[in-house]
């Protein structure tokens, strides 16, 4: 197995850490590849696997089939597996790739070994448990608050904080599952986007044009996560990592 090197990673979690705290981890991390749907966590299945995303992104899901919405987003700025630095071995939501790329895989024995001999790596982990709900927050409040278009706003910000580039992949149908609404509103949402010039949508892809643009429609849905993500870490969201090849 391919070793992982601190500076080889861009997952902004990993190079968080201390060296010795990374050289604890690296050791039991190997190099996992994200195809579409991928399923990285069953709903009230145990956790066999934690995952540090480098490339693409993760959806946690809420609800039964047909009817799922999207609660949480997770990239290179996180891990999936939260309940196990929470001394939980399971979640009922379910997590898939919503978005191919790669990342690292551990087991979840050996993560939660690895927590236990170093509270430094527990802290750094439990810091990102607290991000990610109120991430989940976040959620919560536009989803009961906000306009389709706003909802929009936001998420398109959050999925290009975490994509290399201004395009990414992403369908109408697909779109309308992630924010619980009929796939005709999100047409017409990406209409008025459009019409603002801050997107330009074609099938099956989407590209950001202005983020400021995004940032005021969105108003207060987005922003406060990603600023406490900075409080914590130092780091922006969206910041790209340059790594040593």
């Amino acid at each position: 197995m391919t070793e992982v090197s601190q500076a080889s990673t861009s997952n902004l979690l990993l190079r968080k850490f201390s060296f010795g705290d990374f050289e604890t981890l690296k050791h039991h991390l190997e190099p996992v590849t994200f195809h579409l749907r991928d399923v990285l966590a069953q709903a009230d299945r145990p956790l066999t696997n934690v995952y540090f995303v480098e490339r693409g992104y993760a959806s946690v899901v809420a609800g039964p089939d047909g009817t799922a919405v999207e609660i949480g987003m997770i990239g290179r700025e996180g891990f999936v597996g939260i309940p196990l630095i929470l001394g939980c071995d399971q979640s009922p939501f379910d997590i898939f790739i919503q978005v191919p790329g790669w990342g690292l895989r551990m087991g979840s024995k050996q993560f939660q070994e690895a927590a236990l001999e170093r509270p430094s790596i527990q802290r750094v982990l439990l810091k990102y448990a607290h991000v990610f709900q109120v991430q989940v927050a976040s959620t919560a409040f536009v989803n009961a608050e906000q306009t389709l278009e706003m909802r929009l706003a936001r998420w398109l910000l959050m999925a290009h904080d975490r994509s290399e580039g201004d395009d990414f992949p992403i369908t109408h149908e697909f779109l309308s599952m992630m924010l619980g609404v009929r796939r005709a509103g999100v047409t017409t949402a990406l209409h008025v986007l459009e019409g603002l010039r801050a997107i330009r949508s074609t099938r099956g892809h989407v590209t950001v044009l202005s983020r400021e643009k995004l940032q005021a429609l969105s108003q207060e849905g987005y922003g406060i996560a990603e600023a406490e993500y900075t409080r914590n870490f130092g780091s922006t969201l969206s910041e790209r990592t340059v790594v040593e090849v």
